[in-house]
């Protein structure tokens, strides 16, 4: 009967497990969060991350690496930038490969052990190529304008070009310093005070702004007394 008793009773659980629990029980409910409240900083930071995501992708895509707001508008980008760099960055390589390459070459053949002749042959090759080559190449492509921009407010161009270095050179210029030549030149398209300029008519997006730098959109007056003057004259 006593076994019955036992057996029929529920398993309760031991005395120190019960004060344990009942001491633990006010740390768990303070950690413990609402249901509803966990979702919520998640939704935050997802609208968060999507609205820098979209900040980011418009920065990306209205930024331009050539926009330069100081000078003026872009009104004319010049297609042979990539061209003209890579050209002379050869020439330059080549240059300093040879100055470098000199004395081996020089121990190896015995050049500096021969005649007086050989050796200039063999010092204007080298000379040639090392310094006239990248000094031409400056010449010539000094004045291609790789980009141009216009403020109309000041009625002013800046021309960016590359330097002896390769880097990027700016020239601010006025449109009444502009001097177009009287001969066609293979280089030159106009000249901005005394510096030769080339670029290419067919690449201004807008043809109303090559006819402005050229001055083709400025009015001929004729003085008819000085063309009788002329006249008489003759």
């Amino acid at each position: 009967m006593l076994l019955c008793c036992c057996c029929a009773s529920p398993l309760s659980p031991p005395p120190h497990l019960l004060r344990l629990l009942f001491l633990l029980s006010p740390l768990v409910t303070s950690f413990s969060l609402p249901p509803s409240a966990a979702p919520l900083p998640a939704a935050a930071g997802a609208q968060q991350v999507t609205s820098f995501q979209g900040v980011a992708v418009r920065s990306l895509c209205t930024s331009s690496p050539h926009e330069h707001p100081e000078h003026g508008r872009l009104v004319y980008k010049g297609n042979l930038a990539k061209a003209v760099l890579g050209v002379r960055f050869f020439s330059y390589s080549t240059s300093i490969f040879n100055l470098f390459m000199m004395p081996y070459i020089m121990l190896k053949t015995g050049i500096g052990f021969e005649s007086l002749l050989i050796q200039a042959a063999f010092y204007g090759l080298i000379g040639f190529f090392t310094f006239v080559t990248p000094v031409t190449l400056h010449v010539l492509t000094k004045g291609y304008v790789i980009r141009l921009y216009y403020k109309d407010e000041m009625d002013t161009y800046t021309a960016i070009t590359y330097n002896a270095i390769l880097a990027e050179k700016a020239t601010v210029f006025h449109q009444k310093d502009v001097k177009i030549p009287d001969i066609t030149k293979m280089f030159t398209t106009f000249y901005a005070k005394t510096k030769s300029m080339l670029v290419n008519p067919t690449l201004f997006p807008n043809p109303q702004d090559y006819n402005h730098l050229m001055g083709y959109d400025k009015s001929f007056y004729f003085n008819l007394e000085e063309e009788k003057e002329a006249g008489e004259k003759k």
